[in-house]
């Protein structure tokens, strides 16, 4: 029997929390098939098998939280344990000659050297991906299906959702649906899981809570008292970054509202149908060229040096608003991009986060944030500095109302920008003319072919 450990996730994680296990102890799994899910400070993570055998214990019950290295599962090899399948006792074994016993015995110890030696790299498996493939020297990537369609164990596959809660066994559902079931008060063993293999879908909890409240519940009386929800993963990880953040860095703001008429209506053009560039790629463009000329807002203080880094890129952090929390996607390479470019590699973004399935790396290594709140239909917001990065930027609503425009008074659309900065590394001055540079070529995107 063998161990497989909590692998290093990557980005400085040291823990993670354990979801939901996707096997259970007796069933044979295949290399490369999905064990568990587990919740970093990052994302949720799928970690695939590293090995083929059958699994003999699982270290670690769900919502326990291992560090990296502690024994996460078991496995034996398939046929190892038990009767010999030629039917012989164990008095038959030991009357073999010699010879043969020697054999085993060096078979044996072959075997066990092979399993102590291999143990260190099966350990390294990155996640989600799998072994070395022989010859090659790279890693095998886990099919992306696999991060937003877990595997559902045999037993689980042959039962309902509530079938499972009647054997003792763990309701199937991911977290988004487990927190939605704890904020209504619904009790998981209580629900029929209608997805597959019986795993449990945010309309299942939903239609629950609906049927208890019709079955008897007087309309305005309290049902429930006050709950209490543990702080883990993202959650955690938030909570620590934007203390940090606010208790370590001065923060400032300075904001403007700007008219975005002319904007819109070019990226609207007819002529650009199927082509479109949606506002906040948009607003990104105009920041790309706003750093170059304010250094500071593309830049860090590094307190333990007393320096302050200026960053060589600009690494564009979208804020994204998840079912599990707030998470900022990096854009890669938003430099070499066109407007439709960035658009297509933002939506892309926003559309994994929110099905939790970005990895450590898409969620670390921006330099400068972008948040649009305006999506909630607020005019605007001043934003908390992601830990590490000297300016933020958010969004408004975009809105029509009486502007003034060429000496007379419009319907227009105007926007509000507000721009959050680390007082240590950018003065008020720095601040305003970095966002008067990004308003500018919002206003009149022209303005940036003379730049």
């Amino acid at each position: 029997m063998s161990d497989f450990r909590l692998p290093d996730l990557g980005e400085g994680l040291t823990e993670a929390t354990i979801v939901a296990w996707q096997v259970a102890v007796g069933d044979e799994v295949t290399l490369n098939q999905p064990l568990v899910e587990v919740e970093t400070a990052k994302a949720l993570v799928e970690l695939p098998s590293p090995r083929a055998g059958r699994v003999s214990v699982l270290h670690a019950a769900e919502g326990e939280t291992l560090a990296v290295g502690s024994p996460l599962i078991g496995f034996e090899e398939v046929g190892a344990v038990g009767a010999d399948p030629a039917g012989e006792s164990p008095a038959d074994a030991g009357a073999a000659d010699a010879e043969a016993a020697d054999d085993s015995a060096t078979d044996t110890t072959r075997r066990a050297s092979s399993t102590k030696s291999a143990a260190p790299q099966r350990q390294q498996v990155l996640v989600g991906y799998g072994p070395v493939l022989p010859g090659t020297g790279r890693p095998r990537r886990r099919p992306r299906s696999f991060q937003t369609e877990p595997y559902i164990g045999r037993a689980a596959q042959a039962v309902s959702g509530s079938a499972e809660a009647a054997a003792g066994e763990t309701p199937k559902a991911l977290p988004p649906v487990r927190r939605r079931a704890r904020d209504l008060g619904v009790d998981l063993t209580a629900v029929h899981g209608s997805g597959p293999g019986g795993r449990i879908l945010r309309t299942d909890v939903e239609a629950c809570a609906r049927s208890t409240t019709s079955a008897g519940t007087r309309p305005g009386a309290s049902t429930r008292s006050s709950t209490r929800v543990p702080v883990t993963g993202l959650r955690r990880e938030t909570a620590r970054a934007m203390t940090d953040s606010a208790f370590t860095a001065p923060q400032a703001s300075v904001h403007t509202t700007i008219d975005v008429t002319d904007t819109l209506e070019r990226l609207r053009h007819p002529a650009r149908r199927g082509r479109k560039t949606s506002f906040l790629a948009a607003v990104c463009q105009a920041i790309l060229p706003a750093a170059a000329r304010t250094p500071s807002a593309n830049a860090r203080y590094d307190t333990e040096a007393g320096e302050i880094e200026h960053f060589a890129r600009v690494a564009l952090g979208i804020a994204v608003a998840t079912e599990r929390g707030l998470v900022v996607a990096t854009v890669p390479d938003a430099e070499e991009a066109d407007g439709l470019t960035l658009t297509e590699r933002i939506t892309a973004l926003v559309a994994t986060a929110r099905e939790g399935a970005l990895t450590p790396a898409e969620l670390t290594g921006s330099t400068l944030t972008v948040t649009n709140v305006g999506v909630f239909g607020v005019e605007g917001g001043v934003p908390i500095l992601n830990p590490g990065q000297s300016t933020i930027l958010a969004i408004g609503a975009l809105r029509t109302q009486p502007w003034e425009h060429r000496g007379e008074i419009a319907l227009r659309t105007v926007v509000t920008l507000t721009l959050s900065f680390d007082h240590r590394v950018l003065d008020g001055a720095e601040a305003s003319r970095f966002l008067m540079d990004v308003a500018d070529v919002l206003s009149d995107p022209a303005i940036l072919l003379t730049r």
